[in-house]
């Protein structure tokens, strides 16, 4: 059964590596996020570069592979191996750069995979300034799923030293202040 598992993840990597179209890269990039899942699935998944594929999908154009290569991060990094090796590969900063999509699910995975990625070694990046000033215009979404994630993170992984000097540097900027209504 393992075998048949590893030569299954395999075609669905080969398959995402060989094919043009996007639709089937979308496809594929979703039965790997799925995958990742599966505690039984992490050796063989680490063992085909899967981290590294979806942390290189970060970077695409396509908001949908995005969306899947962050969610398969999530699902990936509850795994200390595969926590450790995200770190080491310098994952946190594209994972921030999730935050900033239009895609809420993206932005949910990228704020859960932050939380799961904090250790006391990647706490100050993973909440970083920029990162507390992120979670704060979220904890005032108008998604309660969002504002209650973002919430959680500022009262579970920041200090409130580092929240009161996010709310400090916010108040001199208009970013995230809605626009006035017509």
């Amino acid at each position: 059964m393992e075998l048949g598992r590893l030569q299954y993840l395999q075609a669905l990597v080969t398959e995402f590596q060989a094919t043009e179209s996007a639709e089937a890269k979308e496809q594929v990039l979703a039965n790997l996020a799925n995958f990742a899942y599966d505690p039984r699935n992490y050796e063989h998944l680490r063992q085909l570069q899967v981290l590294d594929l979806f942390l290189d999908v970060l970077s695409e154009r396509s908001d949908t592979l995005v969306e899947f290569a962050i969610g398969g991060l999530c699902n990936l990094c509850l795994d200390k191996m595969n926590k450790d090796y995200i770190l080491e590969a310098n994952g946190v900063e594209p994972i921030i750069n999730c935050l900033s999509s239009a895609n809420e699910e993206t932005v949910m995975s990228a704020v859960t995979t932050l939380m799961y990625l904090t250790t006391p070694q990647s706490r100050q990046q993973t909440t970083a300034l920029p990162v507390v000033e992120c979670m704060l215009r979220f904890s005032l979404s108008a998604s309660r799923r969002l504002s209650n994630l973002a919430t959680v993170f500022l009262e579970d992984y920041c200090t409130p030293l580092q929240v009161e000097e996010a709310r400090s540097l916010s108040k001199h900027t208009a970013v995230g202040i809605p626009l006035p209504r017509d």
